[in-house]
């Protein structure tokens, strides 16, 4: 079977080597010494100052909304993974959707204004496939409106714009590192900021907001462990192979599309990618099902990624907003495998399924 995506492994012996340190003296959460250490290299490799490790991607986004102050409205975007809207939700704040840029697929900067309210506090928008948002337009509109701007950067590590991480942009940006991801720690994700009194904030945040037996605020345990860290010290040393590895991918299936009806959302030429994914986006939405029923029979599976559009989802449709071009681009964008070990003859018979399903 060949799925969507493949978590990259280093040796079990290089792993365990590292893990070892941590485990010779017990010292296996609470920020422990791999922990620390990975924290160090992570800000290092993406020339950021302030970098906290943290359990998932998802609590990273909660303790960006919670470290803000925000509770009221948030403007955001529809097409992402769902829980960019849950922890909007989950923070009892009100998401107001604004629709998609049809070529980059995130969130449209010219539509924000519109949406701004009296209740409007921050904007929480999604690097989508690790393509950057409009980052000046945002921050513009943040500035003139006293807003906050929280980036998912969830599929964006690696990338850079103008030679700066993308996760250095923004109030506060948070990244993934599930194994799904090119950079992983097998669960686990970062909060990245640029302010020092910030930063200690969050750290609180994350450690139920205490330091020993003086207690500064609420918080919830949003540490990782030794184990996902040693996994990150390894996985950090063939980051740059990966990312290679993926554009060679990327650009044999780039090769297989003349004359198809077949489009990609536009990567600019201002940016350092890390092929995070490989969407494609099919004429008609029954072609997308052709295309994954051949697929299917063959035992490739790709991934609707993203779909449906979050406005349109049980626990948002209620708040309204219509967004019609992420409407449509969820029905009939499919992300295809795309992995370290993923072969030549495995995208010529992939692709030839594709066309052979299309025509």
């Amino acid at each position: 079977m060949i799925n969507v995506t493949k978590t990259f492994l280093p040796s079990f012996e290089e792993y365990t080597a590292v893990l070892k340190r941590a485990w010779d003296i017990s010292w296996i959460t609470n920020n422990g010494i791999l922990l620390q250490e990975l924290e160090q290299k992570l800000k290092e490799y993406l020339s950021v100052e302030h970098l906290l490790f943290a359990a998932n991607g998802t609590v990273v986004l909660q303790i960006a909304i919670k470290g803000l102050n925000i509770t009221k409205e948030i403007i955001t975007t529809p097409f992402s993974y769902v829980a960019s809207a849950n922890v909007i939700l989950w923070e009892g704040c009100k998401p107001v959707f604004v629709d998609i840029d049809p070529e980059t697929f995130c969130i449209d900067a010219d539509k924000i204004e519109a949406a701004i309210t009296k209740e409007t506090e921050a904007i929480l928008a999604t690097h989508v496939y690790g393509i950057p948002c409009n980052l000046e337009k945002i921050q513009f509109i943040a500035e003139k409106h006293g807003l906050k701007v929280i980036y998912d950067g969830a599929h964006a590590f690696g990338c850079k714009v103008n030679n700066k991480s993308l996760l250095s942009y923004g109030n506060i940006s948070t990244c993934s590192f599930h194994a799904t991801k090119v950079f992983h720690t097998g669960e686990g994700g970062c909060i990245v900021c640029n302010d020092g009194e910030m930063n200690e904030k969050l750290y609180l945040l994350r450690s139920f907001g205490h330091l020993g037996d003086k207690h500064f605020t609420i918080g919830i345990n949003g540490k990782n462990s030794e184990f996902h860290a040693a996994m990150g010290l390894v996985n950090l040393k063939y980051i740059d192979t990966i990312i290679e590895q993926r554009k060679e991918l990327s650009r044999l299936y780039d090769a297989q599309w003349a004359g198809l009806h077949i489009n990609r959302p536009l990567v600019p030429d201002n940016m350092k990618y890390n092929y995070s994914y490989y969407p494609i986006v099919l004429e008609t939405e029954q072609k997308l099902l052709d295309v994954i029923r051949a697929l299917n029979e063959i035992s490739v599976m790709p991934r609707r990624y993203f779909y449906p559009s979050l406005n349109e989802i049980p626990q948002t449709i209620k708040f309204g907003g219509y967004c019609p071009i992420s409407q449509d681009i969820s029905r009939r964008v499919l992300c295809l495998p795309l992995y370290v070990g993923l072969t030549t003859d495995n995208i010529d018979l992939i692709s030839r399924i594709i066309k052979k399903a299309l025509n």
